[in-house]
Protein backbone atom coordinates (compact mmCIF):
# COMPACT_ATOMS: atom_id res chain seq x y z
CA UNK A 1 0.00 0.00 0.00
CA UNK A 2 1.22 3.42 -0.70
CA UNK A 3 1.69 5.93 1.93
CA UNK A 4 0.72 9.86 0.78
CA UNK A 5 2.15 12.83 2.39
CA UNK A 6 -1.18 13.17 4.55
CA UNK A 7 -0.32 9.68 6.22
CA UNK A 8 3.14 10.77 6.84
CA UNK A 9 5.09 12.06 9.86
CA UNK A 10 7.11 14.82 8.49
CA UNK A 11 9.83 15.99 11.22
CA UNK A 12 11.95 19.70 9.79
CA UNK A 13 15.13 19.47 11.75
CA UNK A 14 17.18 22.77 12.12
CA UNK A 15 20.31 23.08 13.27
CA UNK A 16 20.83 26.16 14.68
CA UNK A 17 23.95 28.80 16.44
CA UNK A 18 23.80 32.00 17.14
CA UNK A 19 20.71 32.94 14.60
CA UNK A 20 18.70 35.49 16.15
CA UNK A 21 18.18 37.22 12.90
CA UNK A 22 16.96 34.22 10.77
CA UNK A 23 15.63 31.49 12.60
CA UNK A 24 11.96 32.78 13.38
CA UNK A 25 11.60 33.31 9.51
CA UNK A 26 13.28 29.96 8.61
CA UNK A 27 10.78 27.96 11.53
CA UNK A 28 7.77 29.89 9.84
CA UNK A 29 8.46 29.28 6.10
CA UNK A 30 8.62 25.68 6.86
CA UNK A 31 5.74 25.44 9.01
CA UNK A 32 3.85 27.36 6.29
CA UNK A 33 5.06 25.05 3.28
CA UNK A 34 5.08 21.86 5.66
CA UNK A 35 1.73 22.64 7.76
CA UNK A 36 1.33 19.16 8.74
CA UNK A 37 5.52 18.75 9.97
CA UNK A 38 6.77 18.94 13.22
CA UNK A 39 9.14 21.98 13.43
CA UNK A 40 12.60 20.99 15.57
CA UNK A 41 15.15 23.49 16.29
CA UNK A 42 18.42 21.71 17.97
CA UNK A 43 20.30 24.86 19.63
CA UNK A 44 24.05 24.33 19.86
CA UNK A 45 24.87 26.56 22.47
CA UNK A 46 23.68 29.66 21.16
CA UNK A 47 24.66 33.13 23.08
CA UNK A 48 21.98 35.10 21.22
CA UNK A 49 17.85 34.90 21.43
CA UNK A 50 17.92 31.67 19.25
CA UNK A 51 16.23 29.96 21.29
CA UNK A 52 13.78 31.75 22.60
CA UNK A 53 12.68 32.92 18.82
CA UNK A 54 12.55 29.75 17.30
CA UNK A 55 9.50 28.65 20.56
CA UNK A 56 8.22 31.89 19.75
CA UNK A 57 7.68 31.06 15.87
CA UNK A 58 6.11 27.34 17.04
CA UNK A 59 9.33 24.99 17.01
CA UNK A 60 10.00 22.78 19.37
CA UNK A 61 14.07 23.62 20.92
CA UNK A 62 16.30 20.90 22.07
CA UNK A 63 19.41 22.11 23.61
CA UNK A 64 22.97 19.98 22.54
CA UNK A 65 25.81 20.87 24.74
CA UNK A 66 28.43 19.05 22.62
CA UNK A 67 29.42 21.85 19.99
CA UNK A 68 29.48 20.95 16.49
CA UNK A 69 26.66 20.30 13.60
CA UNK A 70 27.73 16.41 13.48
CA UNK A 71 27.07 16.09 17.10
CA UNK A 72 23.60 17.84 16.78
CA UNK A 73 22.81 15.58 13.52
CA UNK A 74 23.81 12.61 15.46
CA UNK A 75 20.81 13.61 18.07
CA UNK A 76 18.61 14.92 16.01
CA UNK A 77 18.33 11.46 14.38
CA UNK A 78 18.76 9.45 17.95
CA UNK A 79 15.42 11.42 19.68
CA UNK A 80 12.86 12.32 17.05
CA UNK A 81 10.67 9.82 15.42
CA UNK A 82 9.30 10.29 11.93
CA UNK A 83 8.74 8.83 8.63
CA UNK A 84 10.29 11.28 6.60
CA UNK A 85 12.95 14.18 7.83
CA UNK A 86 13.96 17.46 6.42
CA UNK A 87 17.32 18.83 7.35
CA UNK A 88 17.93 22.47 6.90
CA UNK A 89 20.46 24.65 7.99
CA UNK A 90 19.02 27.88 10.43
CA UNK A 91 20.35 30.43 8.25
CA UNK A 92 17.49 31.17 5.93
CA UNK A 93 19.81 30.17 2.70
CA UNK A 94 18.00 27.86 1.64
CA UNK A 95 13.90 27.58 -0.35
CA UNK A 96 11.27 26.80 1.96
CA UNK A 97 9.12 26.53 -0.95
CA UNK A 98 10.79 23.12 -2.33
CA UNK A 99 10.61 21.26 1.06
CA UNK A 100 7.05 19.86 -0.71
CA UNK A 101 8.24 18.72 -3.23
CA UNK A 102 11.29 17.28 -2.11
CA UNK A 103 9.33 15.52 -0.35
CA UNK A 104 7.34 14.15 -2.89
CA UNK A 105 10.15 13.09 -4.81
CA UNK A 106 11.78 11.27 -1.78
CA UNK A 107 8.28 8.79 -2.10
CA UNK A 108 7.08 8.86 -5.51
CA UNK A 109 10.73 7.76 -6.53
CA UNK A 110 11.45 5.74 -3.35
CA UNK A 111 14.58 7.44 -2.54
CA UNK A 112 16.15 7.23 0.73
CA UNK A 113 18.45 10.70 0.57
CA UNK A 114 17.63 13.70 -1.33
CA UNK A 115 20.15 16.53 -1.55
CA UNK A 116 19.12 20.31 -2.07
CA UNK A 117 21.32 20.74 -4.71
CA UNK A 118 22.62 24.83 -4.48
CA UNK A 119 21.88 26.98 -7.41
CA UNK A 120 22.39 30.54 -6.45
CA UNK A 121 24.69 33.32 -8.24
CA UNK A 122 25.17 36.08 -5.77
CA UNK A 123 28.67 36.25 -4.54
CA UNK A 124 27.48 36.59 -0.47
CA UNK A 125 25.59 33.45 -0.91
CA UNK A 126 27.87 31.56 -2.15
CA UNK A 127 31.91 32.51 -2.00
CA UNK A 128 34.40 31.23 -4.77
CA UNK A 129 36.08 29.89 -1.62
CA UNK A 130 33.12 27.93 -0.54
CA UNK A 131 32.38 26.59 -4.01
CA UNK A 132 36.27 25.30 -5.04
CA UNK A 133 36.23 23.55 -1.61
CA UNK A 134 32.96 22.26 -2.49
CA UNK A 135 34.02 20.84 -6.15
CA UNK A 136 37.53 19.59 -4.74
CA UNK A 137 36.09 17.51 -2.16
CA UNK A 138 33.28 16.28 -4.42
CA UNK A 139 35.40 15.23 -6.70
CA UNK A 140 37.92 13.53 -4.24
CA UNK A 141 34.88 11.86 -3.14
CA UNK A 142 33.72 10.40 -6.52
CA UNK A 143 37.66 9.57 -6.81
CA UNK A 144 37.60 7.34 -3.52
CA UNK A 145 34.28 6.07 -3.75
CA UNK A 146 33.31 5.66 -7.44
CA UNK A 147 30.47 8.31 -7.44
CA UNK A 148 29.31 11.28 -5.78
CA UNK A 149 26.57 14.34 -5.61
CA UNK A 150 27.50 17.38 -7.39
CA UNK A 151 26.89 19.10 -3.97
CA UNK A 152 28.45 17.61 -1.42
CA UNK A 153 28.52 19.92 1.57
CA UNK A 154 24.52 21.63 1.12
CA UNK A 155 23.25 21.75 4.17
CA UNK A 156 19.54 20.96 2.94
CA UNK A 157 18.23 17.32 2.20
CA UNK A 158 15.50 15.19 3.04
CA UNK A 159 15.63 11.47 4.53
CA UNK A 160 13.30 8.09 4.62
CA UNK A 161 12.96 6.72 8.44
CA UNK A 162 15.46 3.72 7.53
CA UNK A 163 18.59 6.27 6.06
CA UNK A 164 17.73 7.90 9.27
CA UNK A 165 17.95 5.05 12.01
CA UNK A 166 20.83 3.38 10.22
CA UNK A 167 23.18 5.72 10.31
CA UNK A 168 25.84 5.78 12.22
CA UNK A 169 27.03 9.37 12.57
CA UNK A 170 30.74 9.52 13.72
CA UNK A 171 31.64 13.20 12.61
CA UNK A 172 31.48 16.01 15.15
CA UNK A 173 31.61 19.29 12.73
CA UNK A 174 30.45 20.23 9.63
CA UNK A 175 32.25 16.71 8.16
CA UNK A 176 28.68 15.44 9.03
CA UNK A 177 27.84 15.70 5.25
CA UNK A 178 30.70 14.01 3.74
CA UNK A 179 29.61 11.06 5.90
CA UNK A 180 26.05 11.41 5.12
CA UNK A 181 26.81 11.21 1.94
CA UNK A 182 29.02 7.94 2.07
CA UNK A 183 26.74 6.10 4.33
CA UNK A 184 24.78 6.57 1.25
CA UNK A 185 27.04 5.29 -0.89
CA UNK A 186 28.30 2.52 1.06
CA UNK A 187 24.97 1.38 1.17
CA UNK A 188 24.12 1.54 -2.77
CA UNK A 189 21.08 3.33 -1.16
CA UNK A 190 18.70 5.18 -4.57
CA UNK A 191 19.49 8.69 -3.77
CA UNK A 192 19.00 12.13 -5.74
CA UNK A 193 19.68 15.73 -6.33
CA UNK A 194 17.48 18.48 -6.92
CA UNK A 195 18.59 22.19 -7.95
CA UNK A 196 17.39 24.52 -4.99
CA UNK A 197 17.29 27.99 -4.87
CA UNK A 198 20.45 29.14 -2.23
CA UNK A 199 20.48 33.21 -1.15
CA UNK A 200 22.50 35.28 0.84
CA UNK A 201 22.66 35.20 4.91
CA UNK A 202 20.74 38.51 5.82
CA UNK A 203 22.18 41.09 8.36
CA UNK A 204 23.40 39.60 11.36
CA UNK A 205 23.82 36.38 10.34
CA UNK A 206 27.26 35.10 9.99
CA UNK A 207 28.88 31.75 8.46
CA UNK A 208 29.88 29.45 10.98
CA UNK A 209 32.04 27.40 8.08
CA UNK A 210 35.46 28.16 7.96
CA UNK A 211 37.38 27.38 4.38
CA UNK A 212 40.25 26.86 5.08
CA UNK A 213 40.21 25.03 8.54
CA UNK A 214 37.05 23.33 7.92
CA UNK A 215 38.11 22.13 4.53
CA UNK A 216 40.97 20.59 5.33
CA UNK A 217 38.85 18.84 8.14
CA UNK A 218 36.34 17.50 5.56
CA UNK A 219 39.01 16.32 3.59
CA UNK A 220 40.90 14.55 6.54
CA UNK A 221 37.49 12.64 7.21
CA UNK A 222 37.71 11.75 3.53
CA UNK A 223 40.45 9.96 3.60
CA UNK A 224 39.64 8.55 6.94
CA UNK A 225 36.43 7.33 5.73
CA UNK A 226 38.66 5.78 2.23
CA UNK A 227 40.82 3.92 4.83
CA UNK A 228 37.62 2.30 7.04
CA UNK A 229 35.43 1.34 4.41
CA UNK A 230 37.56 0.84 1.55
CA UNK A 231 40.46 -0.76 3.41
CA UNK A 232 41.80 -3.22 1.18
CA UNK A 233 41.71 -0.45 -1.56
CA UNK A 234 43.79 1.71 1.19
CA UNK A 235 46.38 -0.54 2.30
CA UNK A 236 46.24 -1.85 -0.91
CA UNK A 237 47.59 1.29 -2.68
CA UNK A 238 50.72 1.20 -0.23
CA UNK A 239 51.52 -1.67 -0.63
CA UNK A 240 51.91 -1.64 -4.33
CA UNK A 241 53.61 1.36 -3.94
CA UNK A 242 56.37 0.10 -1.51
CA UNK A 243 56.53 -3.48 -3.64
CA UNK A 244 57.30 -1.20 -6.84
CA UNK A 245 59.69 1.14 -4.86
CA UNK A 246 61.33 -2.00 -3.92
CA UNK A 247 61.73 -2.85 -7.20
CA UNK A 248 62.86 0.38 -9.04
CA UNK A 249 65.56 0.39 -6.14
CA UNK A 250 66.62 -3.38 -6.52
CA UNK A 251 67.39 -3.07 -10.31
CA UNK A 252 71.17 -1.44 -10.20
CA UNK A 253 71.51 -4.07 -7.18
CA UNK A 254 70.75 -7.14 -9.47
CA UNK A 255 72.40 -5.89 -12.47
CA UNK A 256 75.49 -5.50 -10.09
CA UNK A 257 75.37 -8.82 -8.46
CA UNK A 258 74.62 -10.33 -12.46
CA UNK A 259 78.05 -9.02 -13.75
CA UNK A 260 80.39 -9.39 -10.31
CA UNK A 261 78.42 -11.34 -8.13
CA UNK A 262 79.01 -8.70 -5.08
CA UNK A 263 76.39 -6.69 -3.20
CA UNK A 264 78.46 -4.00 -2.76
CA UNK A 265 75.27 -1.20 -1.54
CA UNK A 266 73.86 -3.79 1.23
CA UNK A 267 72.04 -0.82 2.84
CA UNK A 268 70.26 -0.07 -0.23
CA UNK A 269 69.52 -4.12 -0.21
CA UNK A 270 68.21 -4.58 3.35
CA UNK A 271 65.65 -0.85 2.31
CA UNK A 272 64.78 -2.86 -0.48
CA UNK A 273 63.77 -6.01 1.65
CA UNK A 274 62.00 -3.88 4.21
CA UNK A 275 60.20 -2.12 1.39
CA UNK A 276 59.36 -5.18 -0.53
CA UNK A 277 58.01 -6.93 3.50
CA UNK A 278 56.14 -3.77 4.68
CA UNK A 279 54.10 -4.25 1.33
CA UNK A 280 53.22 -7.33 2.00
CA UNK A 281 52.41 -6.33 5.55
CA UNK A 282 49.93 -3.53 4.30
CA UNK A 283 48.09 -5.83 1.94
CA UNK A 284 47.50 -8.45 4.73
CA UNK A 285 46.36 -5.81 6.71
CA UNK A 286 43.73 -4.27 3.33
CA UNK A 287 42.78 -8.09 3.05
CA UNK A 288 42.20 -8.41 7.24
CA UNK A 289 40.19 -5.40 7.45
CA UNK A 290 38.36 -6.20 4.40
CA UNK A 291 36.32 -8.89 6.02
CA UNK A 292 35.61 -6.98 9.23
CA UNK A 293 34.73 -3.93 7.09
CA UNK A 294 32.14 -6.33 5.07
CA UNK A 295 30.75 -7.87 8.33
CA UNK A 296 29.98 -4.37 9.36
CA UNK A 297 28.46 -3.65 6.36
CA UNK A 298 25.94 -6.32 6.17
CA UNK A 299 25.15 -5.04 10.07
CA UNK A 300 24.64 -1.72 8.62
CA UNK A 301 22.96 -3.07 5.96
CA UNK A 302 20.20 -5.55 7.97
CA UNK A 303 19.41 -2.55 10.35
CA UNK A 304 18.90 -0.64 6.82
CA UNK A 305 16.50 -3.27 5.47
CA UNK A 306 14.57 -3.76 9.24
CA UNK A 307 12.70 -0.58 8.43
CA UNK A 308 10.10 -0.82 5.03
CA UNK A 309 10.94 1.56 2.28
CA UNK A 310 9.54 5.66 1.69
CA UNK A 311 5.85 5.17 0.27
CA UNK A 312 5.61 1.99 1.21
CA UNK A 313 2.98 0.47 4.47
CA UNK A 314 3.53 -2.47 5.56
CA UNK A 315 0.64 -5.00 6.87
CA UNK A 316 0.34 -8.09 9.20
CA UNK A 317 -1.73 -11.10 8.42
CA UNK A 318 -4.10 -9.11 5.81
CA UNK A 319 -4.52 -6.51 8.08
CA UNK A 320 -3.62 -2.66 7.35
CA UNK A 321 -1.35 -1.33 9.96
CA UNK A 322 -1.40 2.11 10.12
CA UNK A 323 1.51 4.45 9.87
CA UNK A 324 1.34 5.62 13.45
CA UNK A 325 0.76 2.21 14.97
Amino acid sequence: MRRTEKDLRIAVLIPCRDEAAAIARVVADFRAYLPDAEVHVFDNGSRDDSCALAKAAGAQVHRVVLVGKGNVVRRAFADIEADVYVMVDGDDTYEAAAAPSMVARLLDEELDMLVGKRVGNEAAAYRRGHRFGNRMLTETLAMLFGRSFDDLLSGYRVFSRRYVKSFPAHAHGFEIETELAVHALQLRMPVGEVPTRYGARGDGSASKLRTYRDGWRILGTLVGLFKTERPLRFFGIGGVACAVLALVLSVPLFATWWSTGLVPRFPTAVLCAALFLLGALLGVCGLLLDTVTRGRVEAKRLAYLALPGPGVLQSHAGKGDSLHG
